[in-house]
């Protein structure tokens, strides 16, 4: 497949990355930053890389547009007379810039909405993807097969793509956080922050790990280290007390309001 990546910022440059590794796909990559199209060519000898977004998308099998939300309309419009409705396939990777938005501008077509994450670049992203009104099943595969060279998909009704948003790349922040408050508290019982660091990303590893292979429910899990008036218990008491729950709950839910 011949991908066009319109957009090399945060997303875009992880789908890059995870894209430009496997030989399944060939790019073609646009952005106004020369500099940071530099960096891909020198990183990716086969990426072929244009400050011109008309030049970008043609003869693309998959044009992906990687912009911020309020610079959608913008560079659809720029490259509305360029792209070929009937045969090529369009992906929105802009936050809540909808298959519906996309066909207002360019017209009915194989239009696909699909919000990942930054760990694509490493094969680890959790990718949402939701087919237009007028998408065909045989596009809706190609797309999926496309960011599944990234990581893990999820196929869903467009209404769905904006709160796997929260909880998948939104999400990866949260985490984050949660592991440098891990850390910190490891710091104040007297490791090194290095040391910290190692622990929090091992047991999170960890946690992964085991839900995955044993396709545990996380209390299933919870029970195997929660013994009767023992330390693990004290602490997930505390959790429960200063709302740990709840706060994660609200922060998914946030950012739809």
């Amino acid at each position: 497949m011949h991908i066009a990546v319109i957009g090399c910022g945060n997303i875009g440059g992880a789908l890059i990355h995870g894209w430009a590794k496997s030989e399944q796909v060939t790019l073609t990559i646009a952005d106004k930053n020369e500099a940071l199209l530099a960096s891909f060519r020198e990183k990716y000898s086969s990426v072929i890389t244009t400050t011109d977004n008309v030049t970008a998308v043609k003869g693309a099998d998959i044009v992906v547009v990687v912009v911020k939300p309020w610079l959608m309309p913008t560079v659809l419009e720029e490259i509305k007379t360029a792209v070929d409705m009937k045969k090529q396939i369009i992906v929105s990777d802009a936050a809540n810039f909808t298959t519906e938005k996309v066909e207002e501008i360019l017209g009915k077509g194989n239009i696909c909405y699909v919000i990942p994450n930054i760990a694509a670049e490493f094969g680890a992203s959790m990718s949402f993807i939701a087919k237009g009104a007028n998408t065909t099943d045989d596009a809706l595969a190609k797309v999926d097969a496309l960011y599944s060279l990234c990581g893990d998909t999820l196929i869903v009704a467009e209404n769905l793509v904006g709160p796997g948003m929260m909880m998948a790349s939104c999400g990866i922040a949260y985490v984050m956080r949660y592991i440098r408050a891990q850390m910190e508290g490891g710091c104040e019982m007297g490791f090194y922050p290095d040391q910290a660091k190692q622990i929090a990303l091992q047991t999170m590893q960890g946690a992964v790990s085991l839900l995955k292979e044993t396709g545990w429910h996380p209390e299933a899990a919870i029970d195997k280290v929660t013994t009767p008036g023992g330390v693990t218990i004290k602490g997930l008491n505390e959790l429960d007390h200063s709302g740990f729950n709840s706060a994660v709950i609200r922060s998914l839910k946030a950012g739809l309001k």
